[in-house]
């Protein structure tokens, strides 16, 4: 009989991620196309974040997707990560990450995304940058489409809703793994593949006739690229590890009464629902009455199903940052709309803080997968203060990661198969949604405001020193 484990294994890949889109900048640089990313704006008259409006001028119309010379748009710039990568990546390397996730951005590779040739220029970009990593001994982990999507496809085929875009992706896809599979191992082809929202989809409303089920079929779309990737990869190299990412949205009923309980059962399969397809490699039988009942009609090509039967995903991998709870009297089947935990402290931005959710989380997939579990993004943004002898004490954010790596430690206790942890992140980056610097996640300080303004020098904050010294030993003194 096995024994149990009592610790992170000797192989455990601690490290930090980041996104191409949120860090990189340059976004106009040596060939670059713009990508969705590039068009979420701070209003830079009001200096008030507009976030919310964004979102859904995002979603509703085309007329939106043009560049209004008024605002500003943080993810152009990131924390210009294209120049300085080196110097950050020697930091990173300082804290003793093991590994590092990042995206290559499709728009820098493919600006327009349907081109007949890649941009040689973007790739020697990303050849520069998997090269600094591997000199440093980091692994590098590489996720294939982080919300960067050229913005022609959006334009011109209507994202992820027209089937063509499977075959551009899946060409793209092609061109980066042929280009790095003797260098990156560990492979991620969406990420947070369950949020689906105009910035991974691509869908805008005024382009289909039903917009929900636009997005149901573009889902389906992704899933079929992700197995013709996986497809693809193990035909250049079978060593290649092609993992499947969601955001963890796995919720706890209100009470125990039985209405709440079947409630979020039921509304929980279908956040289970993506990685059942990626990682068991067929629709879940549960999924059909909520196609029915919500009219949905996805339109399958022959061969669909046979190819997500012969190449599921190698490994799980998925975020944490919240949980939350179902009402059956509160709450619809809008994936969002759910209550506040009272038993939970909140942080700086209203996210719930719930360690002992990440280690039911852990259980949860390893009883339902029995495969490789990768946390590829955990942390906590908050304000941070800088002292006038340039110094970041952020004792928060340190409780906070302390507190959910020792609930990863009880999830090995508990026979999971947890194989890396990618802290978000490893430095100060652009926050996805609201496009804010303030909501900071990073262990590096990073000197830039909002509205881009600041000298960009580094900090090292306490958590970074906390970090080395847990990477250091194993996660033995937490």
């Amino acid at each position: 009989m096995k024994k149990m484990n009592t610790g992170f294994p000797g192989d455990f890949l601690w490290g930090g991620a980041i996104a191409a889109n949120q860090a990189e900048g340059a976004f106009d640089v040596r060939g670059k196309g713009l990508c969705i990313a590039d068009f979420q704006s701070i209003n830079s008259h009001s200096n008030k974040l507009d976030a919310r409006k964004e979102e859904a001028a995002l979603k509703n119309t085309v007329d939106m997707l043009t560049i209004d010379p008024d605002k500003y748009y943080p993810k152009q710039h990131g924390i210009d990560f294209y120049h300085t990568y080196k110097s950050d990546i020697s930091l990173m390397a300082e804290m003793g990450i093991k590994c590092f996730r990042t995206s290559i951005n499709w728009s820098r590779i493919f600006p327009l995304g349907d081109e007949i040739d890649a941009n040689e220029e973007g790739l020697l970009f990303y050849d520069a940058l998997i090269d600094e990593l591997l000199n440093h001994n980091i692994e590098p982990v590489i996720t294939l489409s982080h919300y960067e999507m050229p913005i022609n496809l959006v334009k011109k085929y209507g994202g992820w809703s027209n089937r063509k875009v499977i075959d551009l992706f899946v060409k793209f896809s092609t061109v980066v793994l042929n280009r790095y599979n003797q260098k990156v191992k560990y492979w991620i082809v969406f990420n947070q593949i369950n949020l689906i929202t105009f910035n991974s989809l691509g869908i805008l409303i005024d382009q289909v006739e039903n917009y929900e089920n636009a997005l149901w079929q573009g889902n389906h779309h992704q899933f079929i690229a992700s197995s013709l990737v996986n497809k693809i990869a193990k035909e250049i190299n079978p060593r290649l590890l092609i993992g499947c990412m969601i955001s963890d949205k796995i919720a706890h009923p209100a009470t125990c009464k039985p209405e709440d309980v079947l409630f979020n059962v039921r509304k929980n399969q279908m956040q289970y629902f993506y990685s059942d397809i990626l990682i068991r490699g067929e629709y879940p039988s549960y999924s059909t009455r909520f196609f029915e009942e919500h009219c949905i009609d996805i339109k399958f090509c022959e061969g669909d199903e046979e190819l997500l039967k012969e190449y599921p995903a190698d490994y799980l991998s998925f975020s944490y940052y919240y949980t939350k709870v179902n009402d059956s009297t509160k709450n619809s089947w809008d994936p969002l709309d759910k209550e506040k935990n009272p038993y939970l402290l909140e942080s700086e931005w209203g996210w719930e803080i719930d360690p002992i959710g990440l280690r039911t989380a852990l259980n949860l997939y390893q009883d339902r997968y029995n495969c490789p579990l990768f946390i590829t993004e955990n942390g906590l943004g908050a304000k941070d203060l800088v002292t006038e002898s340039k110094e970041v004490h952020d004792e928060y954010r340190i409780e906070y990661i302390r507190d959910h790596l020792k609930q990863m430690k009880e999830a090995i206790k508990d026979g999971v198969n947890l194989i890396g942890y990618c802290l978000w992140s490893p430095i100060d980056l652009v926050s996805c949604s609201s496009a804010e610097m303030d909501k900071r996640y990073g262990l590096i300080y990073v000197d830039i405001d909002n509205f881009g303004n600041g000298s960009g020098n580094r900090i090292k904050k306490d958590s970074f020193y906390w970090y080395k010294k847990i990477i250091e030993t194993n996660g033995s003194d937490i």
